[in-house]
């Protein structure tokens, strides 16, 4: 643990991150948020649900004309329809979840104290079939992100409530998260919070770099770039957060991780516990 937090020391003085290695997560978070609102004053913390259009007006209007007859819907009505499909057994995912699956996204992922793991919304999915002798189903993409996605959109408005309880395991998960993030990897020798902490805002060729304050609200996303290549798939465009993770590191010419493996999940925890009290927003479109 301590050679964790080290670690996570340098990399902070490295890339000139918000955050004090040795502070709490409450501090960190506290830190993170104020980085963002003196970076772009008059920007509510509300409004970072909305990703890079919270603080790019010139992109914001065509964006919004695009969510007026969104590209998302039809997936979105199908991940309703998976999610109420039942089981061989009888069974429904439903049957698997608090609440029946409705309007708990906001407390994704969770540290789970029994088995000392990191659960995600879609590693439960696929745990639920499992448990009903369904075959899990493929990661990223496809009808786990529209039934996820489904999932997501009944918790539209509440805001993300993810804890660190006082328990050393989950310590070490979220400081393995938090090291990821400020690791420089890849040919281009880049860290995501090279892009989305220190540079939010700016240009990289035609994109603008969006702050990584409220990335976890709007996963499972649909994007445009995703909708190209998966154009022959009637659920394309649609991705969970890992699909995206793993972009991000092909990107800088790194190997990506797998899907749902413990590096993303832990990113997964830490990024979402930074953006509490962002409200979520299923499905929302992206370039």
């Amino acid at each position: 643990m301590k050679k964790l937090i080290a670690a996570a020391a340098a990399l902070a003085v490295v890339a000139g991150s918000p955050l004090v290695a040795q502070a709490s997560p409450e501090e960190d978070q506290k830190d993170f948020q104020a980085h963002y609102m003196k970076r772009f004053p008059g920007v509510p913390l509300d409004e970072y649900t909305n990703g890079v259009y919270a603080v790019n007006e010139d992109a914001r209007s065509s964006w919004e004309a695009i969510e007026d007859f969104p590209p998302w819907d039809e997936a979105l009505v199908k991940g309703e329809q998976f999610f109420n499909e039942k089981f061989a057994n009888g069974k429904s995912y439903a049957d698997c979840f608090p609440n029946g699956g409705i309007g708990i996204r906001q407390n994704y992922p969770y540290f789970d104290s029994e088995s000392g793991d990191i659960k995600t919304l879609e590693g439960e999915i696929n745990e639920c079939r499992e448990a009903n002798d369904e075959k899990p189903l493929k990661w990223k993409k496809g009808k786990l992100a529209a039934i996820s996605a489904y999932m997501a959109s009944t918790s539209d408005g509440k805001k993300l409530d993810v804890e660190v309880p006082d328990d050393p395991r989950a310590l070490e998960w979220y400081n393995k998260g938090k090291e990821f993030y400020y690791t420089k990897r890849g040919q281009l020798n880049l860290s995501c919070a090279n892009c989305h902490v220190d540079n939010p805002g700016m240009r990289i060729r035609s994109d603008t770099l969006s702050p990584a304050l409220g990335h976890p609200s709007h996963f499972p996303v649909w994007r445009m770039k995703w909708a190209a290549k998966d154009s022959s798939d009637d659920l394309g465009g649609l991705g969970t957060m890992h699909r995206r993770f793993g972009g991000c590191n092909k990107q800088v010419r790194a190997k990506p991780f797998p899907a749902q493996s413990d590096e993303y999940k832990a990113l997964e925890y830490f990024l979402t516990y930074m953006s509490n009290d962002i409200p979520v927003s299923a499905s929302r479109t992206r370039k």
